[in-house]
């Protein structure tokens, strides 16, 4: 009985692997780099030294791999195959008897474990390391200003302490404000004492400073506790909007959170009646990572055996690379225009790797014939 795996699927695994990693290490760099660049901006802000910027950065590595692998694959893989096919390696096997397929699924063995190690990245390691840097960042640039993954936002203005569980930016004509969800304000006195707790739906930052909707506050006094309702109240603060701005989108970015998490936050908003979209966006993209990753890599196999007919490597190694990059760029208008149109994000993201597969099952049957 013949095994499984052969040598020579070790053999082409391991030339497809080595050139992955090395195009993974300089695309994740080279995204390093630019981010440390424009990280030199916010450096002298509170404690934000430049030793806090390296440690942002290093702890943004596991998001960033996560982001720049479905590139690097599809990059490697025709590196690596065109290395093979330089060589006339890929001949030599042909000469075997090994069929395009059997190279094919050589190629994709490996891409399926790193794949694989690359969802799990995605679901822990990544958004965590991510939501640590955001919270040191925010910490270290705002002394008055600390980020807590399960109690959300918290800041401080003199007595006054803040707490909100959700947030983000909503931009319209007039500009941009932060509005800030599910917000509690406790208020202690000089002595240390607790006089009032209140709790708001809404906090919102505009040019007549905050305004709290929906307010329902408990005063301690001495010998008594009461309580008041208000449907808005204003709030005197000069807590910075835009720091907490920028504190609030580090927490509640859909894009670096979890499946789970995704998950949640889409159902908090529709029992809410409230728009859902950009968790429903990031949540279904994180289920076709792994097809994306699976239809660039077969899309480069045609090109690479391509070049057994002709000796025209480099021109089609180029070619597969703008056809793979390509890729992205349709799928991100497709995205963008479900988005506009309320179309099922499911079927957004299906549609471009299908005809990624299409399109490279036809040249590959064209070429094999």
């Amino acid at each position: 009985m013949k095994p499984l795996i052969r040598i020579h699927d070790l053999y082409v695994a391991r030339v497809v692997t080595v050139m992955v990693l090395a195009t993974w290490v300089v695309l994740v760099g080279l995204d390093a780099l630019m981010a440390g660049v424009s990280e030199i901006d916010a450096v002298g802000q509170g404690d934000y030294t430049y030793f806090s910027a390296i440690t942002y950065i290093l702890q943004t590595l596991p998001r960033r791999a996560y982001v720049m692998f479905p590139t690097a694959a599809v990059i490697g893989s025709l590196m690596g195959l065109g290395q093979l096919a330089a060589t006339s390696e890929l001949i030599a096997m042909r000469a075997l008897g090994l069929s395009r397929t059997r190279l094919s699924v050589s190629v994709a063995l490996p891409l399926l474990v790193l794949t694989a190690v690359m969802i799990l990245n995605g679901e822990t390691l990544g958004p965590m390391a991510q939501r640590s840097a955001d919270s040191m960042k925010s910490a270290a640039r705002s002394s008055d200003m600390i980020v807590g993954r399960y109690s959300g936002l918290w800041a401080r203005e003199g007595d006054i302490f803040l707490n909100a569980q959700n947030g983000n930016e909503i931009s319209d004509g007039a500009g941009s404000r932060i509005q800030l969800q599910d917000v509690r304000l406790f208020e202690f006195a000089s002595d240390g004492r607790l006089e009032s707790v209140a709790h708001a739906q809404t906090a919102e930052h505009g040019p007549q400073g905050w305004l709290l909707r929906d307010v329902k506050r408990t005063w301690f006094e001495p010998r008594a506790v009461t309580r008041t309702e208000a449907d808005e109240e204003h709030w005197e603060s000069q807590l910075d909007a835009s720091t907490l701005a920028a504190s609030a989108s580090n927490i509640w970015r859909p894009r670096y959170m979890p499946s789970s998490e995704l998950r949640a936050g889409i159902e908090y908003r529709h029992r809410n009646q409230l728009d859902a979209s950009e968790f429903e966006e990031h949540y279904w993209g994180r289920w076709f990572y792994p097809l994306n990753v699976l239809a660039l890599c077969l899309a480069a196999i045609p090109f690479a055996f391509g070049s057994l007919r002709s000796g025209n490597a480099g021109k089609r190694l180029f070619i597969g690379v703008v056809f793979a990059l390509g890729f992205w760029l349709g799928q991100m208008q497709i995205v963008k225009l479900a988005a506009v149109y309320r179309i099922d994000y499911r079927l957004a993201y299906l549609v471009p790797p299908v005809v990624m597969l299409i399109i490279s099952w036809t040249l590959f049957r064209r070429r094999s014939g």
